[in-house]
């Protein structure tokens, strides 16, 4: 079975063609520029096949332009995997929120399209992307199953003490305000993973820290997520590339007030201005902080410190939760990369007995980095959330065809 990864952004649509016979990838690439008034849209496709990369320029007024795009040069005889689309036997979708009503991947259908609609509220900036996708690949697909996998859903088993804020309690009821939680593909794929390495130990407790431009940690106990550092959107949580992560929220309203700002244009500096970016006035790309602090910027060493001190603090915090953990796991950008920020982060762990090998640590690829006295195991375990979603594509998708 082939199966089409799509993760439709509101500008972009990146997407995967995976072979689930032995799990290959024979194709990836990116759509750019989609719907960018005066921008002409750009597409690179990368078969895997021997095949020279497509690198073109092509107009995408929408979602839809850029899906025929990405078909037709799949089935390109200079560029193509496929012979025909017909080899495309499912689409696997991401998608950012599916709130408390999706706890797993489903196969889509009408009901669930409105259900993705009506969470636009709590996913504004990603869930119409999402939705554009499915539907565009319905239009040129049409017959060919499309599967939801959200970001959330791995987040949902949390307990009721995780996951409501101390805020009056008809808000939860009313507009279901609570901790959701993001990134769950790829914590549910790194958690497993770790397992595996642990030798399938029943009852595991791990600690994922998924770190890049967007970040966040999660504690699982034994396979199911109990607590999560993201909350009602991304913003919350450890700070970012230029999100601003846990904050005091009455900042809000001292913007408001003595910047001139709207509630929604303080929410916007939280998002866009702030984390790492707003702290070192250089950048939000962590490489770029770690050269300009190398060359002894003040504000770029202290946007490291402040970041490298909040993971810290909460994989602490997820040792209380778990009762201890067997493993720690860095993944994403920054955590699969950067072996200066995964020795800055273990560091203050020492009081836990916790320590990484420095030879271990600069090596890339799935790699055990834990000293050799360390209490608990620390891995660096390279993300995988496009695989994720074309397994539960398959999964689901089998069950009809």
């Amino acid at each position: 079975m082939k199966v089409l990864v799509i993760n439709a952004g509101s500008s972009s649509l990146k997407y995967q063609v995976i072979d689930m016979d032995g799990e290959k990838i024979i194709a990836k690439g990116l759509c750019e520029r989609i719907g960018v008034a005066g921008s002409i849209g750009h597409i690179e496709h990368k078969p895997q096949n021997g095949k020279p990369v497509y690198d073109n320029e092509v107009e995408f007024p929408t979602h839809s332009e850029a899906i025929k795009a990405v078909l037709d040069v799949l089935v390109s005889p200079a560029h193509g995997v496929v012979d025909s689309l017909s080899e495309i036997s499912a689409v696997g979708h991401r998608v950012l929120h599916g709130g408390m009503k999706f706890t797993q991947s489903v196969l889509v259908n009408n009901e669930v399209k409105d259900t993705i609609r009506s969470y636009i509220p709590l996913g504004p900036l990603h869930n119409p992307a999402n939705l554009k996708g499915i539907e565009s690949c319905e239009a040129v697909m049409p017959g060919v199953p499309q599967v939801a996998v959200f970001d959330t859903a791995f987040h949902q088993t949390m307990p009721e003490e995780a996951y409501i804020y101390p805020i009056p309690y008809e808000y939860f009821e009313k507009h279901g305000i609570r901790r959701y939680g993001f990134h769950g593909t790829s914590h549910r794929y790194v958690s497993a993973e770790a397992v595996r390495l642990l030798g399938g130990k029943a009852g595991s407790r791990v600690v994922t820290c998924h770190l890049g431009n967007g970040s966040s940690l999660a504690a699982v106990l034994d396979g199911k997520c109990v607590d999560t550092s993201m909350g009602l959107t991304p913003l919350e949580g450890v700070p970012m590339g230029t999100r601003s992560g846990n904050l005091d929220p009455a900042i809000i309203e001292f913007l408001a007030n003595n910047e001139g700002l709207t509630a929604q244009q303080s929410v916007n500096v939280l998002n866009k201005e702030s984390g790492v970016l707003g702290i070192s006035g250089v950048s939000s790309d962590f490489r770029d902080l770690e050269e300009a602090a190398g060359q002894g910027n003040h504000r770029a060493q202290l946007a490291l410190d402040i970041f490298h001190r909040s993971v810290s603090k909460t994989v602490a915090s997820y040792f209380a939760v778990l009762g201890g953990a067997d493993a720690i796991v860095f993944t994403a950008g920054v955590g699969e990369n950067a072996p200066g920020t995964r020795a800055e982060i273990v560091a203050p762990l020492a009081c836990f007995g916790i320590t990484i090998d420095p030879e271990k640590n600069a090596v890339r690829g799935t790699v055990d980095i834990t000293g050799a006295d360390s209490k608990t195991k620390v891995f660096v375990i390279p993300t995988n959330e496009e695989l994720v979603i074309a397994r539960d594509t398959k999964e689901i998708a089998e069950k009809i065809l």
